[in-house]
């Protein structure tokens, strides 16, 4: 089950809380184009993020999604949603998942489900960039071939995983995985 948060309409005062539940974006927002950006280039990714109050900011993708984000209390936030370098290890991991599970499709294995569990190390100065990142794979299906999910990762690290491979300029990015047999 998905749960796509999206933002609630107006700027809220300060100390109030979010509108639970959020609303789903019903449709892509509308981003100013610029005149040095190409418009046909099918490579163009846009993002609006949008102050609420406080520490908080609601993030609209182009394809219509939207997230909130919020800082610690100790930084001034509430609390009240994902924090942004969070996100950034969140979206590595759907960006590598996404890879294995595809790579195992195609190479016809029987994949019932893949979970990748990451921890990462930050800089404890400004910027605090990711310095180092282990990312767990655990990959169940039916009579799986462990060197084909090892590959599966290794393509995604090496060549696919867009987000694994920028995050890897700044961080040592490491893998290990497991394989367990479903019912």
């Amino acid at each position: 089950m998905r749960r796509i948060l999206g933002s609630s309409a107006g700027r809220r005062k300060p100390g109030a809380l979010p509108s639970p539940p959020l609303r789903q974006v019903a449709a892509a927002p509308s981003f100013a184009r610029s005149a040095h950006q190409p418009q046909t280039k099918e490579n163009i990714m846009k993002a609006r993020v949008t102050w609420v109050d406080g520490k908080m900011f609601v993030g609209e993708s182009g394809s219509g999604h939207a997230v909130v984000m919020d800082g610690a209390p100790e930084s001034g936030g509430r609390n009240a949603g994902i924090r942004p370098m969070e996100m950034l290890l969140i979206g590595m991991g759907g960006c590598t998942c996404f890879d294995v599970v595809m790579i195992l499709e195609k190479g016809r294995q029987q994949i019932i489900d893949c979970v990748a569990a990451i921890e990462a190390e930050r800089a404890d100065t400004d910027p605090k960039v990711f310095t180092k990142i282990h990312v767990h794979f655990t990959v169940s299906g039916r009579k799986l071939d462990p060197a084909k999910v090892e590959r599966a990762i290794a393509l995604s690290a090496e060549k696919y995983c867009s987000a694994s491979i920028m995050l890897g300029q700044t961080a040592t990015i490491t893998h290990d995985f497991e394989v367990l047999e479903a019912p």
